[in-house]
């Protein structure tokens, strides 16, 4: 992953088996679960707005990209993962399995 993403722009990855939605925004760096609870379409194919929130492509849910809760009054929330970028990379924070240790 290089270093320069493009701000607003959601990228899709597959880290240890987990899709994952990589967001640079105004606030961040932010990885999220690129799977919305409610239909399952891909984050990374929505669009982060002004609110750091990430919309699903599919019926414009609302995310907020540091905690992973629905904005807009629904009780659904995404996975979010810690996430740091520096001048060797971009790094996630993904628990490994039991079977992995």
């Amino acid at each position: 992953m290089q270093n320069n993403m493009i701000p607003g722009k959601a990228q899709s990855m597959v880290v240890k088996g987990n899709k994952i939605c990589l967001v640079r925004s105004d606030e961040g760096l932010f990885a999220i679960s690129d799977r919305c609870p409610h239909n399952g379409a891909s984050l990374s194919s929505g669009y982060c707005n002004e609110k750091n929130e990430i919309i699903c492509p599919l019926h414009r849910y609302p995310f907020d990209l540091k905690t992973g809760r629905a904005t807009s009054g629904l009780a659904m929330s995404v996975k979010t993962y810690p996430v740091k970028m520096d001048e060797s990379g971009v790094y996630i924070g993904i628990k490994a399995k039991w079977w992995e240790s």
